[in-house]
């Protein structure tokens, strides 16, 4: 990183830096949260768990953060930590300060730091770049050791140097491992309640063999009573590493050696050797990775050859860091980009102060960032991660004068790093990376030559952009329930105003600060929601033997000092009792009340009074209670175990029936309640959820409250505040609590019935639902084999017709002559043919789009004195008003400014609305290029797409052009991918997002690159599969940003839609999923976890599988051993894709984890499989083990097989869509039936073929 004390000078004074970091260092840190003021800390290294940890003192930790998730040390004092307390930042000087960026998302947290001197901060630098290097280089063992101390020293907060069992059983749940009793535990520790760190470093070891020691088992062959105590010798190591793993350099005994006493950080001795548990954790290591590290780096050779020929890592509006029309706009985003790689950027530039642009989504609420601080961050960060040259993709909405601005700094700024001449004048194709090695290229619009500027006609005006709309931005529809007013982003056009669904307006961390102050600010009863406090207990009377029994059972088996709850005073009015666990009994201490300036206080010492008893509680739980005796902390709250009885949700004698009738009168997804059943310690929560009523039941085991299996609650309350705050069911939180008195003020008279349904899974209501129901028609992605009578089997590409979108993934649909049967819903997509759906995607919301409303029928009334709380609202009139029952709508501005706006602005379009309409209809928007800036642009001109000059002389190797993923779709395809194709292999061009994608949500690239598109721009801060599959492909570059193109993508006779053009072999690879550890938590529950195998990559290849689901565990849970068999035409241009989902209570698939490799990088034998989040960060130890055979699909002994799968495969998509067409024609006749018994009995012999090879 820039600053950073060179590796070698880190290395060469490691030990004695980190010495002094372990000791400590006394620094002003400037926090995140506007609230804390900057304040002097204790910062240390802990060299045991990799940690940086902060405190007041060396013994009392306030925070940490985790070495390994590092992504960037900056020296000075650039972050907004710094910014929010200028004052004291202006006495700093930026010499001692220096900033930490980690995280596994998109947007990297900030630890800003002031040191002592110039020194100390270059000692921290040098001594955490070692670290960094240190931490990702340490072997399996190491890692999870130390993943084991930071575990045990969570548990150990005394720093005794001893935990207890009832901390084991308390924490195994948290790491995804369900615990059966306590017994297990005592018989698994031979009965110790208190443990050492070796004692739960034992334990851990046990219980991860205990679980998969029959993968181990099955691999090594060994025939002994105590598997446990056998040895892997060296000799036996080598044996597996040539024979399974097919290492060619484990013939060599002494690198063998070399490696094994790496691996395990021992010694030198002559004879390493593994015991069977650490062979079985090798297996799950990242040293047996499934992908081969020799093959990432790229040579300097493969970097020669034409741009043209390279895919490059591209983004899109890399400014911004969430949504497209509210989010921050940032200089860490194009920090973080370029260091991920990342070789083509967008500047979005717009008219700013001082004649200089700024950058932002024009005309949306993104906030904006200057043009200058951007090209300051592009120098800084171009060439850290690559020295490959870097693209800045403009998008100019700027005047002529500030275009002769910016030209001037991108020189000014840029230097020698700039791009301004050929690298050959008399070339004929582009030049290489390598010749472009640390340049900065300008792609923007050029002059014709000869001109000082013209104007430029750019693409055609389009009123779905929604920078071309009339005025955009959060206004406030009210909920007709509780009448609360819920922002909504609404966009005003020449002839429509969409509005979205309910949006949470982006805040920064300040504002979400303030709110979290606005809702602490009722002091006097924030106490009443914490689980500690328990009312008056025993009715008032016997509340103290009541708190006694109470703590006694919650601390039996080992209870932890400092275990407490609160209760109001027997004997003193207005007063409170703390009752807390020390020393094996309870003890109890006066909380006393007084009145000071009309606001009561609280106190346990005179000299330390509080404003609320929330604010004692919560400083005690802080800093310890001190008297003569003892000093303790307040740990853990003893909860209410009967809360819920006084909650308005709560209903003690409602049955299941009654439930439904009660919120069938809400029509509102959110709206629930909590009934007891009728068995003993059990209740139900019933509650509304896209449109349908649904029940899970909730059982009372001790004093735990089970939710669907495994997500344990201490009470109901808190149950229900839990899921308040995160979603119970998909989106879904709850939020309207439903009883009598709340169906009186919000309930409708009349029933929704059509809220019932029947569904295939029993955790909800099962009646049948006799309404009729919206169908629709999917089309298969992948094949799917019926595992049951009562399921549709269908091939890839089949079309699905009248489908019932049931819960639970799965679906009801009619195909191939069978009516209404099952099939899993993720093995099909929807094929868009409703209006509304047209509609979604025309509008400038896309699928955010929750209604619109016609401008020329529709007239605007102001409310002069407000409605409902809110002063400035105005209502919409309108002849059509669609997902609305009624003709208006009440919409409320934030001020009284942006009202006037929006009713103006409204009136003005209606009343131009005509003449507007067909103006925009022959104008297109034209623009003036400055020629300073023009003559800046070398190799990147964009120009009208012109498929006629394709293979002419008038093709310019110099001119480029720009797709929306909606035009390059229609070249993308069978009839013009080809086309496409040969366009790409001497000219670039650059595919983006469509307009509506307001959510950032990414499109499909694989058919964009497969035509050879080079620069298929995605929008990085989105954690989805596109993106998933873009960091997999530019693993094929190391960190460069350039793939090569393979070699085929150059032959004349190459189509990429049809597989009879590949003139490369093609392979059958054999897959078996055994194992998985450390698998991450959602939520509450302990994961049931299923995996998702995918070849992705031609259309041709794509295919899919997935194993059983292994009940509660997450931790170390091992599948049932299971072949699955992909045949792939095209290796050079497929990826294995692995994704981990949890099956939640509702039969639901979540995404918990995945992997994705180029097939080419990937290494055959039992290979770990490294877990990485939804960002592409890799989570800690988390790790599949797989089974990989790849050989030649065409080998002697299978080629006649082969040939006869791929027949039938071709004849069943022929049959398949011959059979769909006659049945959406609607069509019985005699050939129809012929159709399908032909397809029905092609089907049945692929899939007998199929596993036939599969057993072979």
């Amino acid at each position: 990183p820039p600053g950073a004390a060179p590796l070698c000078v880190a290395c060469a004074v490691g030990p004695r830096i980190l010495e002094s970091l372990e000791m400590g260092t006394v620094m002003t840190i400037f926090h995140q949260k506007k609230s804390q003021r900057p304040e002097r800390k204790t910062f240390q290294i802990r060299q045991d768990t990799r940690q940086i940890v902060w405190g007041r003192s060396p013994d009392k930790m306030e925070g940490e953060v985790d070495i390994r998730e590092i992504r960037e040390l900056r020296l000075g004092k650039g972050s907004r930590d710094f910014e929010r307390y200028p004052e004291e930042a202006r006495k700093l000087d930026s010499a001692h300060c220096f900033i930490v960026l980690y995280g596994l998302e998109f947007r990297l947290r900030t630890l800003s730091l002031a040191a002592y001197s110039e020194e100390e901060v270059n000692m921290w630098i040098a001594g955490l770049n070692w670290l960094m290097v240190d931490t990702q280089r340490a072997p399996a063992p190491q890692q999870i050791e130390r993943w084991l101390r930071k575990q045990f020293e969570v548990m150990d907060r005394n720093h005794e140097g001893c935990i207890t069992l009832k901390d084991v059983k308390a924490l195994l749940p948290q790491i995804n491992y369900r615990v059966p009793n306590m017994r297990f535990l005592k018989d698994k520790l031979q009965a110790k309640n208190e443990l050492l760190y070796s004692n739960f470093a034992q334990l851990y070891r046990t219980l991860m063999f205990d679980a998969q020691r029959s993968v181990s088992l099955t691999l090594i062959q060994i025939n002994v009573d105590r598997p446990e105590l056998c040895q892997i010798s060296l000799y036996d190591f080598q044996k597996f590493l040539q024979m399974d793993q097919r290492e060619s350099w484990a013939s060599d005994l002494s690198r063998v050696r070399e490696f094994l006493m790496t691996y395990m950080r021992e010694g030198p001795q002559p004879e390493p050797m593994l015991q069977l548990d650490e062979f079985l954790t090798f297996l799950f290591s990242k040293e047996n990775t499934v992908a081969d590290p020799r093959l990432s780096p790229v040579a300097p050779d493969d970097m020669k050859r034409p741009l043209s020929q390279y895919w490059i890592s591209s983004s899109h509006n890399t400014y911004l860091t969430g949504d497209q029309f509210s989010s921050e706009s940032s200089l860490e985003a194009y920090a973080r980009c370029l260091r991920m790689g990342c070789r083509c950027i967008e500047l979005d530039c717009w008219d700013g102060p001082d004649d200089l642009p700024i950058i932002y989504h024009g005309h949306t609420l993104t906030s904006k960032i200057k043009f200058l601080d951007v090209l300051h961050t592009i120098k800084e960060h171009a060439f850290v991660t690559s020295e490959y040259p870097v693209i800045l993709s403009i998008e100019d909405h700027c005047s002529v004068v500030q275009q002769r601005n910016m030209a001037t700094h991108f020189k000014k700024v840029f230097g020698e790093l700039l791009l301004t001449k050929p690298v050959d004048n008399n070339a004929d194709e582009l030049p290489s990376p390598y010749q472009l090695r640390r340049k900065i290229l300008i792609k923007h619009k050029k002059l014709v030559e000869g001109t000082l500027y013209e104007e430029v006609t750019s693409a055609s005006y389009s009123e779905n952009d929604i920078s071309n709309s009339l005025r955009n931005g959060i206004l406030y529809l009210e909920d007709p329930i509780d009448h609360t007013w819920t922002p909504h982003y609404f966009v005003l056009t020449s002839n429509k105003i969409y509005y979205s669904e309910e949006t949470s307006r982006y805040q920064t961390a300040d504002e979400e600060e303030e709110d979290m102050l606005k809702e602490e600010c009722n002091n006097n009863e924030q106490h009443c929601a914490e689980r500690w406090f328990h009312g008056k207990l025993g009715g008032g009377r016997d509340g103290r033997q009541v708190a006694e029994k109470l703590l006694q059972e919650y601390c039996e088996g080992g209870g932890k000092d400092g275990t407490f709850l609160v209760r109001e005073s027997e004997t003193f009015v207005g007063d409170y009792t703390l009752s807390f666990w020390r020393s094996g009994r309870v003890q109890h201490c006066r909380i006393h009340s007084r009145q000071e300036s009309g606001s009561t206080r609280f106190y346990l010492t005179d000299n330390l009074v509080f404003d609320s008893l929330y604010h004692l509680i919560c400083h005690y739980r802080e800093v310890p209670l001190r008297c003569n005796e003892f000093e303790m902390r307040l740990e853990n709250p003893v909860p209410q175990p009967n809360a819920h009885e006084s909650r308005e949700w709560y209903h003690s004698n409602l049955s299941r029936v009654q439930a439904e009738h009660m919120l069938m009168r809400v029509p509102r997804d959110g709206a629930f309640l909590v009934r007891k059943r009728s068995e003993h310690n059990s209740y139900a929560i019933s509650f509304r959820a896209e449109g349908k009523i649904k029940h899970c039941r909730i059982q009372q085991d001790g004093r735990l409250f089970m939710l669907g299996g495994s997500a344990e609650f201490e009470s109901l309350v808190d149950l229900v505040c839990y899921y308040e705050k995160h979603p119970l069911y998909r989106k879904m939180k709850l939020r309207y609590p439903i009883n009598e008195d709340t169906l009186d003020r919000m309930g409708t008279v009349e029933l929704d019935y059509g809220a019932l349904y029947e569904a295939r899974t029993p955790h909800f209501y099962v009646e049948a639902n006799k309404m009729p129901t919206a169908r629709c028609t999917v089309k298969a992605l992948y094949d799917y084999r019926a595992q049951r009578e009562d399921e549709l089997c269908f091939p890839k590409q089949a079309l699905i017709l009248n489908v019932d979108k049931q819960e639970g993934g799965w679906w009801r649909g009619d195909y191939g002559g069978k009516k209404q049967l099952w099939f899993p819903a993720n093995y099909v997509e929807e094929v868009s043919s409703s209006p509304t759906r047209e509609m979604d995607e025309n509008s400038p919301l896309g699928n955010l789009l929750k209604g619109f409303i016609d401008v020329p029928t529709c007239h605007v009334a102001v409310h002069k004195d407000g409605k409902n709380s809110r002063p400035f609202v105005f209502t919409i009139h309108s002849q059509h008003l669609s997902s609305h029952p009624v003709q208006s709508l009440d919409v409320a501005a934030e001020s009284l400014e942006d009202l006037n706006c929006w009713v103006s602005k409204i009136r003005e379009a209606a009343q131009n609305a005509d003449a507007r309409v067909s103006e925009e209809k022959q104008m297109e928007r034209r623009k003036k290029i400055a020629v300073e800036l023009s003559d800046l642009v070398v190799y990147c001109r964009p120009v009208p797409f012109n498929e006629d000059k394709i293979g002419t002389e008038r093709a310019c190797y110099r001119d480029m052009s720009s797709f929306p993923e909606t035009k390059a779709e229609k070249f993308a395809t069978r009839t013009r991918g080809k086309r496409f194709l040969q366009y790409n292999r001497r000219q670039l061009s650059r595919v983006y997002p469509r307009g509506q994608r307001l959510d950032s949500s990414n499109y499909d690239p694989l058919p964009m690159w497969l035509c050879g598109s080079q620069l298929v721009a995605l929008n990085f801060q989105t954690p989805d599969k596109p993106m998933q599959l873009n960091q997999a492909l530019f693993l094929l570059g190391g960190s460069s940003g350039f793939v090569p193109q393979p070699d085929i993508m150059r032959d004349d006779t190459f189509d990429p839609f049809d597989k009879d053009t590949l003139h490369v072999e093609p392979i059958t690879l054999q897959l078996q999923v055994l194992g998985a550890r450390h698998l991450p938590k959602n939520g509450r529950s302990i994961v049931c976890p299923f995996v998702e195998v995918e070849i992705c990559g031609a259309d041709y290849d794509g295919f899919k599988c997935k194993t059983d689901v292994v009940a509660d565990n997450g931790l170390n849970p091992v599948w049932v051993q299971r072949q699955f068999v992909f045949d792939i035409h095209n290796p050079t241009f497929s990826f294995l894709r692995f994704t981990v989902f949890e099956e939640d209570m509702f039969s639901d698939p979540n995404f918990l984890a995945q992997a994705t490799y180029p097939v080419r990088l990937l290494r055959t034998g039992y290979r770990s499989v490294p877990l990485k989040n939804s960002y592409s960060e890799e989570l800690e130890l988390a790790s599949l083990l797989v089974h990989i055979e790849i050989y030649n699909a065409k080998v002697e002994d299978d080629e006649n097989m082969y040939t006869s799968i791929e027949r039938l495969r071709d004849r069943t998509s022929e049959l398949s869509t011959r059979v769909s067409l006659l049945e959406r024609s609607g069509s019985a006749d005699l050939s129809y039936q012929q159709s399908v018994e032909e397809l029905r009995a092609t089907q049945d012999q692929l899939s007998e073929l199929v596993e036939a090879r599969n057993h072979r």
